[in-house]
């Protein structure tokens, strides 16, 4: 496969963990970040990469591999988690993520059960179903919140979704840095040079990580193989997922969509085993659990 883009495609996996993953080039993330978090979460300035494989609190447990996990200076734990095509059960794996580092906070003997804030970030390549009609919210925020009263019951653990596909502003018109980051990741490897209204230093830096000409022979396979994974991954998936949609509304039942987007989903899943395909990046493409696909 020849490349031709000047730049790497951030939502494959090398082009993620080339801008985000570093801790060398953790500014990144941290500018990131200070622009989505609520104004009452205050201004990350430092953060620790910790490890994203994580396993519960018994052998029994399932485990779980964020694409970035890591901790700011007062302890506040953030998972952040670049989505490149389309789940069913993504905002449920989202739960399920945020309960590690919640159970890890747990202390042996007396303990006030005082927790530090968890943040879910979700950067999605797709919309979610339920979105599709509202083409206005690109950034999410969702907390637990009281029904009765419309408040915020409980501020400590937080889910933050962009759904890209909907952020349509042309260059012209970035006017924040959130939408300086969104067009970003949006358009990397359109770009051909860097434009006048991305000088800021964190994105001079970005384009400069991005840069493929400038890898050596090894990084440049290596992205090869990604892009080539996440551009097969996004096509077989979204496709599979919307046909799945389609059989279920033949069958005219909530039940039969449900059940027609899980077969495509075993479909998908055999037929990129049967390639060789890792079953870790399946299951995360996919929604399906690791141990189901292990069994195809």
């Amino acid at each position: 496969m020849l490349i031709k883009d000047r730049y790497i495609n951030p939502f494959t996996d090398f082009g993620f963990k080339k801008i985000f993953g570093s801790e060398v080039n953790k500014e990144l993330l941290i500018a990131f970040l200070n622009t989505l978090l609520p104004p009452e979460a205050g201004t990350v300035s430092d953060l620790s990469f910790l490890p994203n494989e994580q396993v519960g609190r018994s052998e029994y447990d399932r485990r779980a591999i964020f694409d970035l996990y890591c901790e700011n200076e007062t302890g506040e734990k953030f998972i952040v988690e670049m989505q490149r095509a389309k789940q069913n059960y993504f905002k449920d794996r989202s739960v399920f993520y945020a309960t590690f580092p919640i159970q890890q906070q747990a202390q042996s003997g007396e303990w006030n059960f005082c927790l530090k804030a968890v943040y879910m970030v979700g950067i999605l390549d797709f919309v979610f179903d339920a979105d599709k009609a509202d083409d206005a919210v690109v950034h999410h925020e969702v907390k637990l919140m009281d029904r009765s009263t419309g408040s915020v019951f409980y501020d400590k653990l937080t889910f933050i979704y962009l759904e890209l596909p909907k952020f349509t502003k042309t260059m012209e018109e970035l006017v924040t840095e959130f939408d300086k980051w969104c067009f970003l990741l949006r358009h990397l490897p359109e770009l051909t040079d860097r434009p006048a209204r991305l000088q800021e230093k964190v994105f001079l830096k970005v384009f400069e990580l991005s840069e493929i000409a400038k890898y050596s022979t090894v990084e440049a396979a290596a992205y090869e193989e990604s892009l080539k994974i996440y551009r097969d991954l996004k096509n077989v998936v979204d496709t599979a997922y919307d046909e799945g949609i389609a059989e279920g509304i033949v069958k005219g039942k909530a039940e039969g969509i449900a059940e027609g987007i899980q077969q495509k989903a075993l479909e998908v899943a055999k037929s990129l085993k049967d390639a060789g395909l890792d079953v870790e990046t399946i299951s995360r493409c996919t929604g399906l659990p690791v141990t189901l696909v292990e069994g195809l």
